[in-house]
């Protein structure tokens, strides 16, 4: 049998278009042309300039748009939620009487705040709502009593802690150890430790309260309550505002002054937020600190951080979820790891994805992903091997084909997007004027709707502050960051 022909072979001198090594036919190479070819991924040959396309148009249907009308609609939720929790305050008086909400835009499902998906129920944009929001509400505020706070994490897993009311007066000791875990001690003292699920239970009981007392007495424009539920430690609430859904999801927390000890070798390292180390610093929450280092990251690399999200949040969401959180926390550490003008290019965002999901299968396959803010936090730490392997598997469809994965993004958010406006047009019907009605009771108030507007889409990433006093809750004063407003 005779030997094939060299020169045939793919990839072979003579094969000058097949092969990107290959060259003319030229023994001195003085002269080779060397063919322009597109750029590639290497595992799964895709072209980046196609995946930054895609990714494009991702983002194009993903970002939320708002008109006055639903400016105006947002500002009706918010006002509803403040309103009802000022209600909550009178009950009992257990809520501070002039409190501080950290209002985050997206709900806890898209890793705003470091929460265990599994307690969740499942909701999407589209079939269950058109905006999501997460709002913070202290419980106790510990920078008021002018005392160091000492946290106990001797019984705790790494990352939490017990809170003791060891050190307040007896009046909030009285108020609050229903929602305490009592623990005696040999010497007879008696210690009560603040207990998330119990004051997430109280929390629940007492929104259900006001919301059926208000519900007796509708008002006219008031948002309809379609859904109120309890998940793990957050209660989250669906209003029908207009032609929009809101999902707010309200977290009872403990407000802080300064910075935990345990994250404070994080304050001394290098980062790539250097600049704004010294504002960074002195805020009381880690999910206000996210809020500000937001805003140091380049639009392409976010671009990319949430067509990953969009790619992997269902996919790697049984038998144990992987968060939204994890990947934040790999993007952060990312911006550390790498230079600023390297991410700051704006036709990257196809290496960024790419990237996301080769540290995210790092992660997997070693079982180790690093809180940011406290590195000695393995947030993977709880996951068996088969499950962390199970989800890496996973993974690696998505990483040899990730064009594919992306189309199935954009039609998903295609979809969702259809589903919104095909409830804005019902509702827009709906809602039409009577003869009998008076025009002018069916005009919104346009100045509010800009002004709504203008804070809302020209501050993105920003901390907004809501400060509220339950006995005038139709005057909130807002804070962006260091203004008021």
């Amino acid at each position: 049998m005779a030997a094939p022909v060299v020169a045939s072979r793919a990839g072979s001198v003579n094969s000058v278009g097949n092969s990107p090594t290959a060259t003319p036919n030229n023994p001195n190479n003085n002269n080779k042309i060397i063919p322009s070819y597109p750029e590639l991924d290497f595992r799964s040959g895709a072209r980046i300039e196609e995946l930054n396309k895609l990714i494009q148009e991702f983002s194009k249907h993903d970002q939320r748009e708002y008109d006055d009308q639903r400016a105006l609609e947002i500002h009706t939720a918010k006002d509803f939620i403040f309103s009802m929790l000022g209600m909550v305050q009178k009950l009992d008086q257990k809520l501070p009487v002039a409190n501080e909400y950290l209002l985050l835009s997206g709900g806890v499902r898209e890793g705003v705040v470091d929460m265990d998906l599994d307690e969740l129920n499942v909701y999407a944009r589209g079939t269950d709502f058109d905006l999501d929001f997460t709002l913070l509400v202290p419980a106790l505020k510990l920078h008021d009593r002018n005392q160091p706070v000492t946290l106990d994490m001797r019984h705790s897993a790494l990352c939490h802690s017990w809170l003791s009311l060891r050190l307040f007066d007896e009046s909030t000791i009285n108020k609050w150890k229903d929602c305490c875990t009592i623990v005696d001690h040999i010497n007879g003292a008696t210690n009560y430790f603040f207990s998330p699920t119990l004051v997430a239970d109280w929390f629940y009981e007492s929104i259900s309260v006001v919301l059926l007392e208000v519900q007796k007495k509708p008002q006219r424009g008031m948002p309809k309550v379609e859904k109120v539920e309890k998940n793990g430690t957050v209660i989250s609430v669906i209003l029908g505002v207009g032609s929009s859904r809101m999902l707010y999801d309200i977290v009872p927390v403990v407000s802080f002054k300064g910075w935990p000890a345990v994250a404070q070798s994080w304050l001394m390292e290098n980062h790539f937020w250097d600049a704004g180390k010294r504002r960074t610093s002195g805020v009381c929450r880690s999910p206000r600190s996210e809020v500000q280092l937001k805003k140091c990251i380049s639009s392409s690399l976010m671009q990319a951080y949430q067509a990953c999200k969009a790619l992997i949040i269902k996919l790697l969401s049984r038998p144990k979820a992987i968060s939204p959180y994890h990947l934040r926390s790999m993007m952060l550490w990312s911006c550390d790891r790498l230079p600023a003008n390297y991410l700051s290019q704006d036709d990257f965002s196809a290496h960024f994805l790419l990237g996301l999901i080769d540290d995210l299968q790092h992660c997997l396959v070693n079982k180790v992903c690093p809180n940011y803010f406290i590195p000695q936090c393995n947030m993977l730490e709880h996951m068996s091997d088969e499950t962390t392997m199970l989800h890496a598997r996973k993974l690696s469809s998505v990483r040899s084909d990730p064009a594919e994965h992306l189309r199935t993004a954009i039609e998903r958010a295609k979809a969702a997007n259809r589903l919104t406006l095909d409830l804005q047009r019902r509702g827009s019907v709906a809602s039409l004027p009577s003869p009998q009605s008076d025009p002018g009771d069916q005009q919104p108030d346009d100045r509010l709707a800009k002004k709504l507007q203008q804070l809302v889409t020209e501050n993105p990433g920003k901390s907004i502050s809501v400060f509220i006093n339950p006995d005038d809750v139709t005057r909130p004063h807002f804070r962006i960051d260091d203004k008021f407003f």
